[in-house]
């Protein structure tokens, strides 16, 4: 897990800068579609970083309960994983 904060961790510093540098934008009036395209890699940043995030619950709660050979649990770990992914596709 701790490769995968520091990562996540690391994605999200930079997500920070770039939405504070898409503020200064907006204060200095800068051109429409320059803010839009700050935007649009924010917005792919932060798939990127909900990735990662998936990954990692699937990589550990997953198949944690897949090991477990409980099927409530399998059952529960695969629901929730399936919430993720519908919450994480809007």
């Amino acid at each position: 897990m701790k490769a995968n904060k520091e990562k996540t961790l690391d994605r999200l510093s930079r997500l920070e800068g770039q939405v504070r540098g898409v503020a200064k934008m907006v204060e200095s009036d800068r051109y429409c579609m320059d803010i839009l395209a700050q935007t649009a890699a924010i917005r792919s940043a932060l798939l990127g970083v909900e990735k990662l995030i998936l990954e990692h619950h699937a990589e550990h709660s997953v198949e944690t309960a897949i090991e477990s050979g409980d099927p409530e649990e399998q059952r529960a770990k695969f629901n929730e994983l399936i919430g993720l992914l519908q919450k994480a596709s809007r």
